[in-house]
């Protein structure tokens, strides 16, 4: 596990939905190689569908760029390794 490495870049969560995504993502890299950033990220997709309900969208990759509506209180960008994540619940039209 690597609890205690990641550094959140930005967040509108709370401090226990933010632990969340991070040992989410610590234990997804204990499940899948550090290059299948589609298995981790749906995996974590999976764990936040199952706690908090349908809807939740994340990303994982050492280089990206987006942008996206997320539901207030839902959103966090973090870095674990040489990988971020990002992870949100997307926004009703």
């Amino acid at each position: 596990m690597l609890e205690g490495r990641a550094r959140v870049e930005d967040t509108d969560m709370p401090r226990k939905m933010q632990a969340e995504a991070m040992n989410a993502a610590s234990h997804a890299l204990d499940l899948f190689d550090v290059a299948d950033c589609k298995s981790l990220a749906a995996h974590i997709k999976k764990e936040f569908d199952k706690i908090y309900g349908p809807g939740w969208q994340c990303v994982v990759g050492s280089s990206f760029g987006c942008f996206f509506t997320h539901k207030k209180g839902s959103f966090i960008y973090f870095r674990l390794e040489t990988l971020h994540f990002l992870i949100f619940k997307g926004a009703a039209a």
